[in-house]
C-alpha cells in the first residue's frame, strides 16, 4: 500500500508535536507502512538553503531515523557550492555535486570553471551541478524586453557547456536542471558529451518520449514528492514507464514537499513517503524499490560509499 491519504488531516495536527524529536519517523512511517529497516537515498536536496539554517542536525537526524542513508546537496553557485563541499565534511551520510544553477547565470562569472575547478576535486564531491537551462523566468517575465531574453539563453547555454567540460574534466557525471520550454536545447547540448559522462534529469516532469531519449544516451531520471501531487499524472505516467534502475529518488529540499506536508518545508526524511508512492505507482515492494534506486544512486554518483 501507499501512503494512506485519510489520516491526511490527523497527520498535520499531530506533526507540530512530533516534527522535532526523534519519535518523529517512528510515529509517521508505521502509517504508511514503511519499515525503518528499509533505506533510500535522497540524491538532491538543497540542505544550505537558509531554510535549513537553524535546525540542519535535526533534519540529518530525521532521515537517518526514517531510513536514509545517503544524501547529496547540491550546490548552484560558488558560495553555495563551497557550503555543500563543507557540510559533506561534517556529516558522515552526505555528499555534494558543485555547480552553477542556470537561474543564477546574472551573478556569474564570465568563466565559472575556475572557481569549481578549486572545489571539483574535494573528497565527497560526487557529481558537478545543478547545471542546465532554465527558460520559465526569462527577462521578459521579468521587467525586462523580450530583446533581453536571447541573451540570457545564451549566456545559460554556455555555462552549462562550461560545467559539462568540467565534468569530464573530472571524470564526474552530472546533475541536469530544465524548466520551461528548454529540453530540445538542454538535450542537444547534452549529446556532444553522452559518451564521456551521465547525467541525472532531476525532478523529472517532461514526457515518457523525451525521457526514453534521456534513456537512449544512457543517463537517468529522478523523481520528486510531485509524484504525490493530484496535478502530478503526468509524472506518475512517466514513472509507471521508467524501467527500474533507470531513476532515481529525491525531495529537492526545501521544495516539493510531498503529500501530506504539500506547501510546507520538504526535507530528505520525506523521501520515505516519496518511495510509498513509487513503489505503489511500479507495483513493486518498497525492498526492491530501494535496491534498485540505491544501486542506481551507487553507480552514478562516483564515491557515495
Amino acid at each position: 500500500m501507499g501512503v494512506p491519504w485519510e489520516f491526511e488531516s490527523c497527520l498535520k495536527a499531530s506533526i507540530d508535536a512530533a516534527y522535532r524529536t526523534e519519535r518523529f519517523a517512528r510515529w509517521l512511517f508505521p502509517l504508511a507502512e514503511i519499515d525503518l529497516q528499509i533505506m533510500f537515498f535522497d540524491t538532491h536536496a538543497h540542505l544550505t538553503w537558509p531554510d535549513f539554517d537553524s535546525d540542519i542536525d535535526g533534519v540529518i537526524e530525521r532521515a537517518t531515523a526514517a531510513g536514509i542513508t545517503r544524501m547529496v546537496t547540491i550546490g548552484t553557485d560558488a558560495e553555495s557550492s563551497r557550503r555543500a563541499v563543507e557540510l559533506a565534511g561534517r556529516f558522515p551520510n552526505v555528499y555534494a555535486a558543485i555547480g552553477w544553477h542556470p537561474g543564477d547565470v546574472d551573478e556569474a562569472p564570465d568563466d565559472v570553471r575556475p572557481t569549481l575547478r578549486e572545489l571539483a576535486g574535494a573528497p565527497r564531491v560526487v557529481a558537478i551541478g545543478e547545471t542546465g537551462l532554465d527558460y520559465y523566468r526569462l527577462p521578459s517575465t521579468r521587467g525586462g524586453s523580450v530583446e533581453d531574453d536571447e541573451p540570457y539563453r545564451s549566456r545559460q547555454k554556455h555555462l552549462f557547456r562550461q560545467q559539462l567540460e568540467l565534468a569530464v574534466e573530472f571524470k564526474k557525471n552530472v546533475v541536469i536542471h530544465t524548466r520551461g520550454d528548454c529540453f530540445e536545447d538542454t538535450i542537444s547540448i547534452f549529446e556532444n558529451y553522452a559518451d564521456r559522462l551521465r547525467a541525472v534529469f532531476h525532478c523529472f516532469v517532461e514526457s515518457v518520449a523525451n525521457m526514453e531519449r534521456i534513456f537512449t544516451l544512457g543517463s537517468l531520471v529522478s523523481f520528486t514528492g510531485i509524484l504525490t501531487f493530484k496535478n502530478g499524472q503526468n509524472v506518475r505516467d512517466a514513472l509507471m514507464a521508467a524501467p527500474l534502475g533507470k531513476f532515481m529518488l529525491e525531495t529537492d529540499s526545501p521544495f516539493l514537499a510531498p503529500v501530506p506536508y504539500r506547501g510546507k518545508r520538504c526535507e530528505p526524511a520525506y523521501v520515505s513517503l516519496i518511495a510509498a508512492s513509487a513503489a505503489e505507482i511500479k507495483g513493486c515492494s518498497l525492498e526492491e524499490l530501494s535496491s534498485v534506486t540505491c544501486e542506481a544512486a551507487r553507480q552514478f554518483f562516483g564515491g557515495l560509499e
